[in-house]
């Protein structure tokens, strides 16, 4: 693995490209090194071959890509950047203002340009984003001596030789077939003769998100893409639907703590847009909690009657939020895996009805417990209604629990069948509106039993 002094050193000395090869450094190597010494990136990519540059680049972090070609020599920009897959070149521009895309683009060789124009054609979170041109197609007639003399000619400009894709003279996907099932026959047999007419295919237009779920349903490296007519258009790789995948998921879950997603690494983001994307979020639940304090003068004359009650808000409050945030967090995920819809809420609603009565249950065990052995051994004197007051507990970490549980599991399906992103409105609006709630909850049970005593 490279390190600074030895990087200077080979540079110092021109050995930097051999000592890369005899290393057998890995695309993964090139790219942490250049994302953990800034300084040196530049050098490093303007003295390895393109071919490793290109296959390094995909892995380098998003600002520091467009900082390594702009301070490249043109050529070399230019070298690395007619190296680079369509679909990892198309994914690189797509984050670039418009200016500096034209400017780059002027780069690319006409072919790749035209290619390269063509994807960006493509809305943004389409699959034909992800999608590379790069692939081998074949046809019915052919013996598998001629696809194998077809993958030896241009086997190296294609991005994976896993599949190969059978289409009609119209360029109509027709099926697909792995590679190994034309090294298991005589060569031959013709590929009419191989072919089981299933296969399954991503629409040019569909969201990214739907290839994540086709490539988790499917043991699959490649998958092909075509338009509304069949037509075969290019092919999605497992490698760039894991990076989608490890990307969303992380939007996901920094949504999910109540922020906006940070769209870069934590290390790199610049501390103003840390503090924007974090404060909005804030703002809102801190306007949300004022409706906690309003609730609570409303019971104002009950605090003021049974002091002791006051104790308790802190337990009851967040012991609702944390069901609630569970809830929330379970039911988001099994959207995200697809194993559950809005069509599910009634099933969702009896678990987790079941499941908040049992948790607050088993919670007011607990906080009942609390208070008798407090009372037992006198570590506090709650009066001579001690018992009420443990009532009261017990059956208030009911309602809270079991509000929570129901109100967290179904927010993220109400808010996706209304279109809003349940990841980044879920957990504010959980967390509020339980706090609000459960002091409801608490005051209404402690002046149902509490009525004629301490109320």
């Amino acid at each position: 693995m490279l390190n600074p002094k030895d990087f200077k050193n080979l540079l110092q000395h021109n050995r930097l490209t051999e000592f890369v090869k005899q290393s057998k450094l890995t695309p993964r190597d090139i790219a942490d090194f250049a994302n953990r010494n800034a300084k040196w990136a530049v050098s490093l990519f303007q003295h390895i071959d393109a071919r490793s540059a290109a296959r390094a680049f995909k892995f380098i972090r998003k600002k520091k890509q467009e900082d390594i070609i702009k301070s490249l020599p043109e050529e070399k920009a230019a070298e690395i950047l007619n190296a680079l897959q369509p679909d990892d070149r198309t994914a690189f521009l797509s984050d670039l203002p418009g200016s500096a895309v034209k400017e780059l683009l002027t780069k690319l060789d006409p072919e790749q340009r035209a290619q390269t124009l063509k994807l960006l054609g493509y809305e943004e979170d389409s699959v034909g984003r992800l999608m590379t041109p790069d692939y081998v197609a074949i046809k019915m007639s052919e013996t598998c001596q001629d696809v194998l003399h077809l993958i030896r000619r241009r086997g190296q400009a294609t991005e994976t030789l896993n599949w190969l894709f059978v289409i009609d003279d119209n360029g109509i996907l027709i099926d697909d077939i792995n590679i190994k099932d034309f090294l298991v026959v005589d060569p031959e047999t013709t590929v009419a003769q191989i072919m089981d007419h299933q296969f399954i295919a991503l629409k040019v237009n569909d969201a990214q998100k739907e290839a994540i779920k086709v490539f988790r349903n499917n043991s699959r490296y490649a998958l092909p893409v075509t338009d509304d007519n069949g037509v075969l258009l290019g092919i999605v790789t497992l490698d760039d639907v894991l990076r989608l995948a490890e990307t969303e998921g992380t939007r996901e879950i920094q949504k999910i703590g109540g922020s906006e997603a940070l769209d870069e690494p934590y290390t790199s983001i610049s501390f103003i847009n840390l503090i924007r994307k974090r404060a909005g979020w804030l703002i809102i639940l801190f306007l949300g909690e004022m409706l906690t304090a309003t609730a609570m003068g409303h019971f104002e004359d009950e605090i003021s009657k049974a002091v002791v009650l006051a104790l308790f808000i802190p337990l009851i409050i967040s012991s609702g939020g944390n069901s609630g945030s569970q809830a929330s967090s379970i039911i988001i995920r099994a959207m995200a895996l697809g194993e559950i819809g809005f069509r599910d809420w009634l099933r969702v609603v009896r678990r987790e009805f079941a499941s908040g009565l049992v948790l607050g249950t088993i919670l007011g065990i607990v906080g009942f417990l609390r208070v008798f052995l407090w009372q037992h051994f006198h570590l506090y004197d709650y009066g001579p209604h001690w018992v009420k007051v443990a009532s009261t507990v017990f059956f208030s970490l009911i309602g809270v629990v079991l509000w929570g549980t129901l109100s967290g599991s179904l927010l993220p399906l109400i808010l996706k069948k209304l279109g809003a992103d349940p990841a980044a409105s879920s957990a504010p609006f959980v967390a509020t509106l339980v706090d609000v709630t459960g002091l409801v909850i608490y005051f209404t049970v402690a002046y149902i039993i509490m009525q004629g005593t301490l109320l």
